[in-house]
């Protein structure tokens, strides 16, 4: 049994655990849930279905991490 598997973040590889969710990914790299948008696999990713949608071996994901300031 697998205990990672393999998914790219950013561009980078990146492991994670079987049956996580994209809510639990971002937990992971400590990302703030209400200051980021995500692409999986070329497609936008609604904030709804973070919390139902598992992470799968190979997805791409694209994070984008909003900063404020002026």
């Amino acid at each position: 049994m697998e205990t990672t598997i393999s998914i790219i973040v950013n561009g980078e590889n990146h492991g994670a655990k079987p049956g996580a969710t994209v809510a639990d990914l971002l937990q992971e790299l400590g990302l703030n849930s209400g200051r980021v948008a995500i692409e999986r696999n070329l497609e936008i990713l609604p904030r709804p279905k973070w919390l139902e949608t598992r992470i799968e071996p190979g997805d791409r994901y694209e994070i984008v991490q909003f900063v404020g300031g002026g």
